[in-house]
Formats: structure tokens, sequence, C-alpha cells
């Protein structure tokens, strides 16, 4: 369905369109006073401008148009020519009514017949996951809901780092500790034994010696990079052992975005364009466009109004192997082939924005994108209560199941603070604190601006007090409790209405949804639907406390509220899903 403010604004358009403005001045919007007006209109002092005239004689004539349309209450001109606009109580239960009956709560349709790439996730193969990758999953992964909930057709990619150095370096350490020497053996390519020789747990102990060693030894990196260089070239032992590396470290990669309830349509690396990488570096040099400098093959990307130097691209380094940015580029050829996207988002940690800038130049010179927009999604860092990136009590990384598992822990503390579930069964308790314990990190993370660093202060966003994700799960599942009971009752759920101001306020939020969604689409901003949830769960609060629900004694009456709040539900829960928090059936 259409937004009330696009309605709005196609009204007001149209008066103006009779005096002989442009209809474009007509855009309404939410007042930026809500103790003044519901809604506001800003035209007439842009129109006045553009016609040499006087913005409040403008406003004068518009007014009386738009007086004379019944979906307005009140139409008033403030200042020098602002419009302050209320609707018809009958106008808003209307539009009130068709929401209650559109499934897609209005959603904007903003991505229809379009395609996005979103790039996000980004773990290290033989790496466990940690803190470090838990903005880049989480704000990805509500921007991949949010998009499709606005139309779009997603493809989201959670991009390995499955083929650069530290490849060579664990590789090289394998084949020093001797536990694999069949890979290693020159005269022998294959076939290789489908076991692992390394488990995951190896992983974790084999790289850190391994980078740790080729930090403190330049001959132990020299070997590092040849061993690098030769995966890449097709070294069949090294090829195996790779492959092994990618598919324990996915079984366990796989376990940690489960927890997080994040999934992937693709499980694609760096690897996965290894095939496209000789063409692209002959095409770039057939052109032109891709040079050696200092032994390297590059693509400069410096530009005339640059206020900073901008290196350029490396491709190849002088001895042989490519970086991150080569299978970066490689990998926007391969998404254009196989996706034909509108826009390709990249979410990832603000402080590798200068990468992305040159990639995408790199792209452009090449004319590699396509009609895609390439963006970089950055973020800020998650800190501690020290202000300091978030760490172990010991100062260590800490790895992500370890604080997923702390959230529960606190979960359940906090559950039993409440006197929540206990009576129910141990499983469900566990389940419910799951659940809460995730909200926890989600909203933390999300409610705040993706570019800002934040504090992750356990105790606090564990609350159910307060702008918290289990506030917002608990708000849920109280209407969720009401409208269980009105069933059990044999209550009747009608249409919602409004008779109050508290329903008045709760039915315009609402009626906003969609325009919201498209703003946080815009932005790129999950804490937009933070901020929605957050205030539509405060204002069914101070609703609930006004008004008799289950207890009206008319019917009617009764109908059409409890209709409102199975309206207040459907949007709470929908955008907590879009935030990827999931509702207990209880608590």
């Amino acid at each position: 369905m259409t937004s009330l403010a696009a309605e709005l604004s196609r009204i007001a358009g149209e008066a103006f369109a009779a005096e002989g403005l442009a209809e474009s001045f007509g855009r309404v919007a939410a007042s930026d006073r809500p103790d003044l007006a519901q809604f506001q209109c800003n035209g007439a002092l842009a129109a006045a401008k553009a016609a040499k005239a006087n913005p409040r004689a403008i406003a004068e004539k518009i007014a009386v148009r738009l007086k004379a349309e019944p979906i307005f209450a009140k139409v008033e001109i403030a200042g020098p020519g602002f419009l302050n606009l209320n609707l018809a109580d009958a106008a808003l239960s209307a539009r009130a009514a068709a929401l209650a009956t559109d499934d897609t709560l209005g959603a904007p349709g903003t991505g229809t017949g379009k395609t996005v790439v979103i790039d996000f996730g980004g773990p290290n193969v033989a790496k466990p996951m940690h803190v470090g990758h838990l903005r880049s999953s989480i704000i990805g992964d509500c921007l991949q809901r949010l998009y499709r909930a606005n139309g779009w057709k997603v493809v989201s990619d959670v991009h390995l780092g499955d083929w650069g150095l530290q490849m060579g370096q664990l590789i090289s350490e394998v084949e020093i500790e001797g536990v694999a020497p069949v890979y290693f053996d020159p005269n022998v390519v294959g076939p290789y034994s489908d076991d692992s020789p390394v488990s995951m747990d190896d992983l974790e102990i084999l790289y850190p010696r391994a980078s740790a060693a080729c930090k403190a030894d330049p001959a132990r990196l020299e070997a590092a990079r040849r061993a690098t260089v030769d995966l890449q070239a097709g070294r069949a032992g090294y090829r195996a052992l790779w492959r092994h590396f990618v598919k324990v470290s996915e079984r366990g990669l796989e376990r940690e975005f489960a927890a997080l309830g994040v999934k992937f349509d693709l499980w694609n690396g760096e690897s996965s364009v290894d095939a496209l990488i000789p063409p692209m570096l002959d095409d770039l040099k057939t052109r032109g466009l891709a040079e050696i400098s200092e032994g390297a093959l590059v693509v400069p990307v410096a530009r005339e109004d640059d206020k900073k130097p901008m290196p350029p691209l490396i491709l190849v380094k002088s001895e042989g192997g490519v970086l991150y940015g080569t299978t970066d580029l490689a990998t926007v050829i391969e998404r254009v082939r196989n996706y034909d996207p509108t826009l390709i988002l990249y979410v990832v940690d603000h402080r590798q924005h200068g990468h992305f800038e040159q990639v995408f130049r790199a792209a452009a010179r090449g004319d590699l994108s396509g009609k895609a927009q390439l963006e970089h999604v950055g973020y800020g860092t998650m800190n501690g209560t020290d202000g300091k990136p978030f760490k172990t009590r010991a100062g260590g990384v800490m790895k992500l199941h370890d604080l997923i598992a702390m959230a529960k822990t606190e979960a359940e503390k906090r559950l039993g603070e409440q006197g929540i579930g206990a009576d129910f069964s141990a499983e469900e308790r566990s389940e419910i604190a799951r659940k809460v314990g995730i909200a926890t990190i989600k909203f933390a993370d999300l409610s705040n601006h993706r570019t800002t660093d934040y504090i992750f202060d356990l105790e606090r966003f564990s609350k159910f007090e307060g702008k918290t994700g289990p506030y917002l799960q608990y708000a849920a599942v109280r209407v969720q409790s009401m409208l269980r009971k009105a069933k059990e009752q044999g209550a009747s759920i009608g249409i919602p209405s409004v008779h109050s101001a508290e329903e008045r306020r709760l039915i315009l939020q609402l009626l906003s949804l969609g325009d919201m969604l498209a703003a946080a689409e815009d932005k790129r901003a999950p804490n937009m639907l933070c901020e929605y949830a957050f205030e539509l769960a405060q204002n069914f609060s101070r609703f609930y406390n006004e008004h008799h629900v289950l207890s009206e004694p008319d019917p009617a009456l009764r109908a059409a509220r409890l209709g409102l709040c199975a309206l207040v539900l459907a949007a709470l829960t929908w955008v907590l899903d879009l935030l990827g928090i999931e509702v207990p059936e209880r608590m």
C-alpha cells in the first residue's frame, strides 16, 4: 500500500500544481514538532523563491485547497509559510484497517526488480570467529533482511578469507611440523585422502605459531610467501591441503553463524575467482590500465582532485603473488556477470575504507562494475566498559562462542531475577535464555549508528528495562499473552480504529512503518529499526496503561482495541525479526 506520507504528498502536490507551481513543492513529512501538528509541508517557501512571490501568500492559497480535502482535520499556517497538518480520525482509522490486511505491513517495495549483493561476515579460514567478526555479521544480516523486506532480490556472500598469505603461513607450518609429508612430496600429485590431516583445534594452534614465527624470522616469512605463490599457481599437494583447511574451517564457521541466526546465500571465498584473475590481468594490461611499478603490477587510481595521496591498487606483487585487492576486483566481475546487481554493499570495518576506495576506482577505470553501485558500509568498534576494544578479562581476543555463552548466562540470571520461567521446563528456560542472550548482543550493537564506536556493557544491555533487546522481547510476549487470553475467552479481534489520543499515536506510528523501512534502507541504518521498535513498545505501554482492553465492557470497542494490539504485535515482531531477534512464545 502507498505510504501515508506519499499519499499526503500527492494531495499537497496537486494543490501546488493547481496554483501553477511544481508538484514537488508538495512534499509532506512527519512534523518536527509533533506537539504542534502530525505532519508538515514546507514547500511554500521554496515555491515562493522560484515564483518570486510571498511565501505566506502561497501557503494561504494551498491551505484553502487542503482544507477542502476530507482527509485533513486541521490545516494551519505557521511562521513565514509552513503548513501544519493533522488528519481526521476517520482517515487514520481507514488507513489502519487497510494496514491490518496488508501482509507486507506497508513495506515500501523500493527494491522491486532490483538485485543487491551484500558482502559481510568475512572470517578467515583456519581462525575461530571472535568479537571482531560480530559487527559485520550482525549489521550485514540485518541489512539483508531489510532489503528483502523492501522487495529486493538479495544475494548475501560470506566472502571467506582463504587465499592470502595466511594460507602460505599455515602450509609451511604443517610442513615444518612434518604431520603430512605426502602433501609436500613433489613426486605425488594425488589422489589425496578425503580425511584432513589437521583438525580445527590443530589450526587454532598452528596459525598463531606460524604468524608469530613469520614476524620474528624473515627467512620463515619468505618460506610462507613462496608457499602462497605455489598454492595460487596450482601446486597439487598445496591445493589439496588448502581444501582441507577450508572444509574443516567451514564446519566451525557454520556453527558459529547458526548460533547468531545468520545465514548466507553464498559461501564463496577469495579463491572462488582464481580462474578469473589471469584474463582480468591480461585485459587490464592490454587496455593500458595496468602497469609495472617497482616490479609489481598495479592499477593507478589517483585523481587530480584528491586531497591526499592515493596509492595504486597492487594486483600482482613482485614475487608473483596476488593480494586481496586483486581478488576483490575479480569478485566484482564475478558478481556482475552472475547476478547483474544494481548495488553491491561491503559491510566491513571502516578502517578498510581506503582499500575499498582503491578497488572501486580500479573497477570504474576498467568499466568492470556494469550498472552496479559499489558501496563500503563501514562501521565502528565494539569496545568494553574501559573504552578499549572488547577483550577477555585476561586481555586476549574473545571468541564469539564465549561471548554468546556469556550473554546466555547473564540472560539466565536476569530471567531468575524477574521470576520468569520458574515453572517452565529446563529445556524451555534454556531456549528462552538463548534467545534473550542473542537479543542482548544484537540490540546492543544495532541500536547504535553503525559508524560509531560503542560500549558493550553486558549488564546494562541484558536488563528488561530501558532500550534493550530483552525489554522489547518482553513487550512482544506481553501482547502475545493478551491475545491468547482473548482467544481463550472467545473475544473478537476487530478492525483497529481511533478513539483516543493514545490510539491515535499508535496508529500514526504504525502507518509510518513503510517510510521508516525506506529510510533505513537508504541510510543503511539498522539503528532506525531499533528506534522504531522501542518507540512502538513505549507507545503501546502508554495505550495499555490508559485503556481497558480485555476488561472493556463495550464489545465493539474491545474488538477494535484487540485489533490494534494484534497490529502492534505484527509490526513489533516483524521489526525485531529484521533485527535478527526472536520472540519467545512466553516469558
